[in-house]
């Protein structure tokens, strides 16, 4: 296949990489030293799947030869910007690889003809240096959406994921049936991001401190009670599927906790910094108003409180804007104040 990666960073990258390892011809979109590095030598790979250069051509201009699949793997909120010159290609299918939500629309304003797949990556990567991307975490991939777009991605993924087609391998691709329920579940498996931006810890680090899984919780429980008011049909994301849902839905912070707690210990020794701190110590925008602020203002479409995660949007941004990271003292006392006003 002819695939185009859209942002190749840290998990683009990874999926680029692992394409061009696979044997297909794999072109990519990057910025900055990253692109000059690629440029230069190619995409260098390590960590849990192994070490490899991956021979990818970086495009500094769209090209007019035919394209399989585009595969946007962005930050969801740079979407539209990356989609625009890819008009050309309005038709080719579509693979949306981002944490958050607002890149499928992105998709379906900017290329209206093309079919649009979404993928929810469990795997943990992180870009350790122009050109240089280091697996932390070696999971699997889950897919969906349209079939016509599901057609193309699939056997890609099969083909590039180190053994997604053989029992006992190490990258399981899931195909979920409703693509929206699995959606929300990686909402809530991704609110264990906001907090290593804000306090510069890693998960693993987070996750060990009592102030800060409680803070994780109190955010896990509104996201189960956004869910279940927007009629979400809660689907699998690894090991956290509905049943674990419901734990939270009936046992409140104490099952988020133990679920934070499980979360952290998939996650291994290699200290994980999560999406939105590898965007604060590089001086980007993080995802956080796909991520958090996606459940604030679905609650207040539905009249469901949110006031922790409102609070965490709020303190990433403040530490985008200032480069300062809170104390997760500092934290649990910002987040108390907002669960009061709120009345919560």
């Amino acid at each position: 296949m002819r695939i185009a990666v859209i942002g190749a960073g840290a998990v683009g990258g990874l999926l680029a990489a692992l394409a061009a390892r696979a044997g297909h011809e794999v072109l990519v979109t990057a910025r900055g030293e990253h692109a000059d590095a690629i440029a230069a030598a190619g995409l260098h790979v390590d960590g849990g799947w192994g070490a490899w250069v991956a021979p990818v051509e970086l495009v500094r201009s769209i090209p007019n030869e035919t394209v399989d699949l585009l595969v946007l793997a962005t930050k969801a909120h740079d979407s539209a910007e990356a989609l625009a010159p890819w008009a050309a290609h309005d038709g080719t299918p579509v693979l949306v690889l981002q944490n958050g939500l607002g890149g499928e629309q992105a998709v379906r304003d900017a290329l209206p003809h093309s079919p649009v797949a979404i993928g929810l990556a469990l795997f943990a990567v992180s870009l350790t240096g122009p050109g240089r991307i280091t697996v932390t975490g070696p999971n699997g991939l889950t897919l969906g959406g349209d079939p016509a777009a599901v057609a193309v991605a699939e056997p890609l993924l099969r083909d590039a994921m180190p053994g997604s087609g053989s029992p006992g391998g190490t990258a399981e691709l899931v195909l979920a049936p409703d693509i929206r329920g699995a959606q929300f579940t990686k909402l809530l498996v991704n609110q264990v991001n906001a907090l290593p931006a804000i306090t510069g810890l890693s998960v693993q680090q987070t996750v060990a401190d009592p102030a800060l899984r409680d803070v994780l919780a109190r955010g896990m429980v509104e996201t189960v009670a956004v869910g279940d008011a927007a009629g979400v049909a809660w689907g699998r994301i690894g090991g956290v599927d509905a049943e674990a849902v419901a734990r939270i839905r009936t046992g409140g912070t104490a099952a988020a906790d133990e679920l934070a707690c499980a979360l952290a210990a998939g996650m291994g020794d290699v200290p994980n910094p999560a999406s939105m701190l590898q965007s604060i110590r590089r001086g980007r925008t993080t995802e956080v108003d796909q991520i958090n602020g996606a459940v604030v203002a679905l609650g207040a479409s539905l009249g469901v409180a949110t006031p922790v995660n409102a609070a965490l949007v709020a303190l990433v941004h403040e530490v985008e804007r200032t480069g300062a990271h809170l104390t997760p003292a500092g934290v649990a006392e910002h987040v108390a104040a907002a669960r009061r006003a709120a009345g919560r």
